[in-house]
């Protein structure tokens, strides 16, 4: 299958190499996804909170006095689950100087080891602080895979079907939650409650396929290229990877994108130039808007959201099952029709469906919920399918078009420093969201949906001002978009000097 189209695309062909390289990269979307949805799970289970956070069980069990909206609300309880993003937000920082220096592929492989010792000592914890520890490793692990996955999948990814290869990492994330989302339903009927800690420690199964994978995967020619290698063997790699002989218009396309960033001594002081400025935006924006649907705290807490609504443990810990189901589904629906329909029409629609559950959530909670007593279970369930299709609209939109966008976007001279702004970023709202969920619960109580509705209607308006399409144009070419756009042309536009020496105009010419 030939690539061929507009914007000067290259040459090239779906091969099993690339496929298989991509896919298991792509499983660095498991261990993220699977903690996604096994802490979440976890908090919920008496046993759990009857170990390690007594009052919250006591609250949960019998408290007549405590709000059903404030049953959960402990900082130390969300302390268990917001210290992997701490860890995270630090490991990612440090993590674009090792892909840069040290290719995508040992990121990777530093991120799986750092996550299978997270596991063992989470699975085996017999207190709080052993609990967190084990966290702060597994943060370390997400903090390395998510800078350099998706990278080395809009690397390796043929520039037509870029959208779906890397929206692989995506679909990781959401099996990731659904296979944490069915452990935890199993292991919760395990007599003598020690069922969470296969729970934990089953996070190593998804680390140990990302780890052994990583060391036979081969590293992106846009890596080799930046790490000084000779253009003959890049030229033997990407004839690989396409899958055709003729591949010299992306060779040299990487060669001059290569010099360019030779210029880049310092990358994370260069983005802050204004000829980056869309770039920038872009890594801040986007995962702040992803974090701001208040999907992440759902796929925490859901099982909790459940519960409160009036849904028994068994039966809570099933519909984050059934939800898990949902949005996986909906993110192989985006990943089949991303590259043909584009990146905002998703977006559009995906916002669109979030926004509307999310105000009748809102509504049904204030309206059939009080602070005391449950909800009838014709509402409950209500919920369950309103929760249902708003994760559908995420997995449309914001879950893997959030990492797909951003991952594209970035010039080579600034791709490493740019990741791990984003990723920083992520887990920076992350960490608040994690961190704050509870307590917004029990003070704004139904409010909460309303608040995280108004953040959906203003990042789709910022999508549709700010963000251009970038449906099949290659990644060493990404910089005419900006150059098109209303706006951000201003900004790019003014140093014409430096875009004749990036020697991006002739190649431009070439191509037209």
């Amino acid at each position: 299958m030939e690539i061929s189209g507009q914007a000067g695309q290259y040459n090239a062909k779906i091969t099993s190499f690339v496929a298989l390289s991509c896919a298991i990269a792509a499983t660095g979307g498991l261990i993220f996804g699977y903690d996604l949805g096994i802490s979440g799970g976890v908090t919920s289970m008496g046993h759990f909170l009857k170990e390690f956070f007594p009052d919250v069980y006591i609250r949960m069990k019998g408290d007549s006095k405590t709000s059903n909206y404030c049953k959960f609300d402990s900082q130390l309880l969300t302390s268990f689950t917001s210290s992997l993003y701490i860890a995270g937000l630090f490991a990612s920082i440090c993590a674009s100087s090792v892909t840069r220096a040290f290719g995508r592929r040992t990121s990777i492989l530093l991120g799986g080891t750092a996550f299978l010792a997270g596991s063992a000592i989470g699975g085996a914890a017999n207190n709080v602080a052993m609990l967190i520890i084990g966290r702060a490793l597994l943060g370390v692990g997400i903090g390395f895979t998510n800078q350099s996955v998706p990278l080395y999948l809009s690397e390796m990814a043929p520039p037509k079907y870029r959208g779906a290869f890397t929206n692989g990492f995506s679909f990781c994330v959401g099996i990731g939650v659904l296979v944490a989302n069915l452990i935890n339903y199993g292991t919760q009927k395990i007599k003598g409650g020690w069922g969470w800690r296969v729970s934990l420690s089953m996070a190593a199964a998804p680390a140990m396929i990302l780890t052994f994978g990583a060391l036979f995967l081969p590293e992106t020619p846009n890596s080799l290229i930046q790490r000084g290698y000779s253009p003959d063997k890049v030229k033997k790699l990407l004839q690989q990877v396409r899958g055709v002989d003729d591949i010299q218009a992306e060779l040299d396309d990487l060669i001059q994108a290569n010099d360019t960033s030779k210029t880049i001594k310092h990358p994370f002081k260069d983005i802050l130039r204004r000829k980056y400025r869309p770039q920038l935006v872009m890594a801040i924006a986007l995962p702040f808007f992803q974090q701001v649907t208040g999907i992440d705290v759902i796929t925490f807490y859901a099982p909790v959201l459940f519960r409160t609504v009036g849904l028994g443990e068994s039966a809570s810990l099933m519909s984050a099952v059934v939800t898990g189901v949902v949005g996986s589904l909906a993110i192989v629906m985006t990943l089949l029709i991303v590259d043909k329909v584009g990146r905002k029409v998703l977006f559009f629609i995906g916002g669109g469906l979030m926004l509307v559950c999310q105000f009748l959530i809102g509504g049904i909670m204030a309206v059939k919920l009080g602070d005391h007593g449950g909800m009838n279970n014709v509402y409950a369930y209500l919920v369950l399918i309103l929760v249902c299709i708003y994760v559908a609209g995420f997995g449309l939109s914001w879950g893997p078009l959030g990492w797909l966008v951003p991952s594209e976007i970035f010039p080579l001279e600034i791709r490493s420093a740019a990741q791990s702004i984003r990723v920083s970023v992520d887990f920076v709202f992350i960490f608040l969201g994690a961190q704050s969920f509870l307590a917004m619960l029990c003070h704004f109580k139904a409010g909460i949906f309303f608040f995280f509705g108004g953040w959906v209607m203003l990042m789709t308006v910022f999508v549709y001002l700010l963000l251009p399409e970038t449906k099949n144009i290659p990644i060493e070419k990404m910089a005419m978009i900006w150059r098109e756009h209303w706006l951000w042309n201003r900004f790019v536009l003014d140093d014409d000097d430096d875009y004749e020496k990036s020697g991006l105009k002739q190649s431009e010419n070439r191509s037209a």
